[in-house]
């Protein structure tokens, strides 16, 4: 006699095929990425830069710090996460399954360079025409929240990623609401909310991950 037939049955859209009385196997999802990384980088330029700022600014700092070096931790903070956001939105675009996905995915990641660029160019304006230099040092840290907050929520929404979507939206609320603390207070939020968010952010990704 001869062995039965197996079934074969694709599943929608996942490019995946599960065999008739066999459990299938859990693929990853198109276009999904680990954004432990990106987390990581950002959370240390949250603590290290907003921190150094929130203990050494204001009328009785807790430390005398050099002027420069809270916002060249945090820029260089910033600079890998940049660059480890760029790096995960373009591999999610060539992980992806779906042709409808390639173009978004890719605009994703160069959305980050235009972003900051953009940013830069607001602030720098601002502070020649004002004739404030020393408003930058609020300026960066609120806006670079704000501009990453909302390129995150662009991505869970085109990826689907609840956390991610969640973080940024987070992010745009808590670093804009920072400015009315003025210094040192939005430093202090800054790395307590902002900070804290994106260690919650990375604990919860790996629950992710495992489970997907």
């Amino acid at each position: 006699m001869s062995a039965p037939a197996l079934t074969v049955t694709p599943i929608a859209g996942t490019g995946a095929a599960t065999v008739a009385g066999h459990p299938a196997a859990r693929a990853l999802v198109g276009g999904d990425v680990d954004n432990r990384a990106t987390y990581v980088s950002f959370g240390l330029a949250y603590l290290f830069g907003h921190g150094s700022a929130a203990v050494s600014e204001g009328a009785t700092p807790l430390l005398d710090l050099p002027g420069w070096l809270p916002m060249t931790l945090l820029g260089a903070g910033l600079a890998l996460g940049t660059v480890q956001a760029t790096v995960a939105a373009l591999r999610a675009q060539r992980s992806t399954a779906e042709p409808d996905d390639v173009l978004p995915g890719k605009l994703l990641g160069l959305a980050w360079a235009t972003a900051f660029a953009a940013l830069f160019l607001a602030i720098t304006g601002l502070t020649a025409t004002l004739d404030l230099p020393d408003v930058q040092s609020l300026l960066w840290p609120t806006g670079s929240g704000f501009v990453v907050g909302l390129l995150y929520i662009a991505e869970g929404a085109q990826r689907r990623n609840l956390l991610h979507y969640g973080l940024g939206s987070w992010l745009a609320l808590t670093s804009t609401a920072a400015l009315l603390l003025g210094s040192p207070g939005l430093y202090w939020v800054l790395t307590l909310a902002g900070g804290g968010a994106y260690a919650l952010a990375a604990v919860l990704e790996h629950r992710r991950l495992t489970t997907t």
